[in-house]
């Protein structure tokens, strides 16, 4: 892939889960393509680094469940074992509750939950209401509610003022394990099934390139890239997959500019706003104590820490900032967030979580390629179509995201389901192309 200019059948931007399995998907059906990462690594939010004990760790997207078929298949296709988190012992809450309180308050945040999801999207009663909106008319006492807040602000990473109930309810509803989402994770890393899929790839992934612009019309499109000093490159091709959250997919340049409702869709989303830390123990203190090392937070919201560990040798919690929470604590610093998030577990479980050999800390907010994690959120009250009309695309120009899988969005699964779910709307297109050019209609 030498020169300033190349032509291909579909360039695919973005070598996340969705651009990976997206890229499977046309190689299999065998239309040419490349993918475009700005990274330098693939996976998009999956990624993986090394802590300050040399070992390897997931700081992105991980963990997967007996529901998500398509990401266990994944798994099994490329030998990767599953590691079962470990949820035996009590857990904790913040502020202290004992077991049966805890149990108590779960249920009721939850009964909320469930309660908005007996609502369809397109309910009137809904319209213009954002869930803080809907939350403050509920007949719940405050312990519900300031739970229900803190699951769904640590679930979805942004505040309920800002969250339009009809999103909140269409995409709960998509989210349909019963098993626990935590219940496993890969061992080694889940960063390595992305390398593994980009291996069988091979030079048809360029890293360290960044689109800049997509030039779009009947005849296809022309991918440019930031190049090597003043010289920038560009594809030409039959179609562009863009693999990228919305959100940042909005930031590209597109000439001529996207039809109104494609750019009002792309135009609807925030990023979510997540902190990550895993710390690193020299034994398993909490369950010394009978702890699972759950600890869930009432307040503040958005707080959640579990055990983590792969194995007996390397006990490690795991540790979520989500939300407004994440925006206001990433104001101290990756020296005070570590210093905070310590505060926190020794108010929750004892001195000994003050003793961590490594604390390993990922700030996703504001992330330059992904805006942020766990993904982005339909902000715009009235863009309840956003989803559909970036799911259609307008060809030459296709869209797949994680956001806009039909099952787990925001979810690897979900990734996984709409890069082929994309790939197969491109295949498709490209063929009727073909079809109509030959019967020359």
């Amino acid at each position: 892939m030498s020169g300033a200019r190349h032509k291909t059948g579909v360039v695919i931007v973005g070598a996340g889960f969705a651009g990976l399995s997206a890229a499977h998907a046309l190689k299999h059906a065998g239309v040419d393509f490349v993918v475009i990462e700005a990274q330098d690594h693939v996976g998009g939010r999956v990624e993986s680094r090394l802590n300050g004990q040399g070992e390897r760790v997931d700081t992105g997207g991980q963990f997967l469940c007996d529901d998500m078929p398509e990401f266990l298949a994944l798994a099994r296709t490329y030998g990767r074992q599953l590691v079962e988190t470990r949820f035996d012992g009590a857990p904790v809450r913040q502020p202290p509750l004992s077991v049966a309180e805890i149990e108590r308050s779960y249920a009721g945040a939850m009964a909320i939950r469930d309660r908005l999801n007996g609502f369809s999207p397109d309910d009137p009663s809904l319209a213009g209401l954002t869930v803080a909106d809907w939350l403050a008319r509920q007949p719940d006492d405050d312990d519900a509610r300031d739970g229900f807040r803190s699951m769904i602000e640590g679930l979805w990473c942004l505040a309920l003022e800002d969250l339009p109930a009809w999103y909140l309810v269409s995409n709960d509803r998509r989210v349909t394990n019963e098993a626990s989402e935590l219940q496993y994770f890969i061992a080694g890393n889940t960063h390595s099934l992305a390398k593994a899929m980009a291996r069988e790839l091979g030079d048809r992934i360029r890293l360290d390139t960044e689109v800049t612009g997509i030039r779009h019309g009947t005849a296809g499109v022309q991918v440019t890239m930031a190049g090597v000093g003043d010289r920038p490159l560009a594809i030409d091709a039959r179609a562009v997959l863009i693999c990228l959250p919305p959100a940042t997919a909005a930031k590209l340049d597109y000439a001529p500019v996207l039809p109104t409702g494609l750019a009002g869709a792309l135009g609807a989303w925030r990023s979510g706003a997540v902190i990550k830390l895993f710390l690193r123990y020299p034994h398993a203190f909490w369950r010394e104590r009978n702890l699972s090392g759950v600890v869930m937070w009432r307040d503040p919201a958005g707080l959640f820490a579990f055990d983590v560990s792969p194995d007996e040798a390397h006990p490690t919690l795991g540790f979520f900032i989500g939300g407004p929470l994440a925006q206001e604590t990433r104001a101290l610093g990756e020296a005070g967030v570590k210093e905070k998030t310590i505060a926190w577990l020794v108010a929750a479980i004892g001195p000994e979580a003050g003793e961590p050999l490594d604390v390993m800390l990922r700030d996703w907010t504001n992330d330059r390629w992904s805006g942020g994690a766990y993904s982005d959120i339909v902000v715009d009250m009235g863009a309840t179509d956003a989803e559909e009309v970036l799911r259609a695309g307008a060809p030459p120009l296709f869209f797949a995201a994680s956001e806009l899988s039909p099952s787990f969005p925001g979810y690897i699964e979900g990734a996984i389901v709409a890069g082929r779910e994309g790939a197969k709307k491109v295949v498709a297109t490209l063929q009727s192309a073909i079809a109509t050019s030959a019967s020359g209609s």
